[in-house]
């Protein structure tokens, strides 16, 4: 099934790409399941696929509910046919980011040899960018004589503002000062082989090489430095309302869920 015109109408709507393209994979894997057009679909057939979903993928509610947002959006906002009177999102386990000490995220980072992932793994912990932020960084959008850098179009499509330490700053210098294109402002922080950036999996992987190296023995991932970074500024006694402003968070409650967390609880 081509779906040329449904993913027009969402950039159009202004989705961003990973939402784009989630809602793409979500329809096309509904499609091969009912093994039908998207006019000759029920109501009865979204719930099966569904059920499919949690006894045989045993997929958790987060996806549950993306795959139900993305057969809602196409068939009852793009198609405009009545299918979800009875299908209800499913409750999602409210579980609280972890976090590392400072001890641990220290460790990490002195550990690190690479002087691209020891940049990542020091922008991460003291900017508390996410890390799809991150990736996408240019060294344009690195202020140095403010000490501050800016996210272009972050969540909810919303520029910001972000602090910049000291040791970053230094190693960004040194590490740009090496490159070929380090003067371009254009150019990706973190790019890769082809001069585009890498990407979140490969983020993830430096992270968790890193948090191995350092002898940390729990579960370590890239959303874990963002959580930490908020949960260290609240026990300095910085104001909540800074740190939703760094954080980027829209809602009061979605920051509150990082300042209630024990430092260096184990997932």
């Amino acid at each position: 099934m081509d779906f040329n015109e449904f993913e027009k109408e969402m950039k159009v709507r202004g989705f961003t790409q990973g939402t784009i393209e989630s809602y793409l994979f979500h329809n096309y894997k509904f499609l091969k399941f009912a093994g039908k057009s998207p006019r000759d679909v029920s109501g009865d057939d979204i719930k099966q696929y569904l059920h499919y979903l949690v006894e045989t993928r045993k997929a958790k509610p987060r996806t549950i509910n993306l795959a139900i947002s993305a057969l809602k959006f196409y068939y009852q906002q793009f198609s405009n046919k009545k299918l979800f009177s009875r299908i209800k999102r499913s409750k999602e386990e409210k579980l609280l980011p972890r976090v590392l000490s400072k001890e641990e995220i220290f460790r990490m980072i002195e550990i690190t040899e690479n002087p691209k992932h020891k940049l990542l793994i020091e922008l991460m912990y003291s900017s508390g960018l996410r890390v799809s932020e991150c990736v996408k960084l240019k060294i344009g959008d690195i202020d140095i004589g403010r000490n501050v850098g800016i996210v272009n179009q972050g969540k909810g499509r919303k520029d910001r503002l972000f602090l910049l330490s000291g040791k970053f700053l230094e190693d960004f210098n040194s590490y740009t000062a090496k490159r070929n294109n380090g003067n371009n402002y254009d150019a990706y922080v973190f790019n890769d082989y082809t001069n585009g950036h890498i990407t979140t999996r490969t983020a993830e992987k430096i992270i968790k090489n890193a948090a191995k190296k350092a002898g940390i023995m729990k579960r370590v991932h890239c959303h874990m430095m963002r959580a930490s970074f908020a949960t260290h500024l609240f026990e300095e006694n910085v104001k909540e309302e800074y740190i939703q402003r760094l954080m980027g968070h829209a809602r009061r409650e979605t920051l509150q869920r990082y300042l209630s967390i024990k430092v260096g609880d184990a997932l």
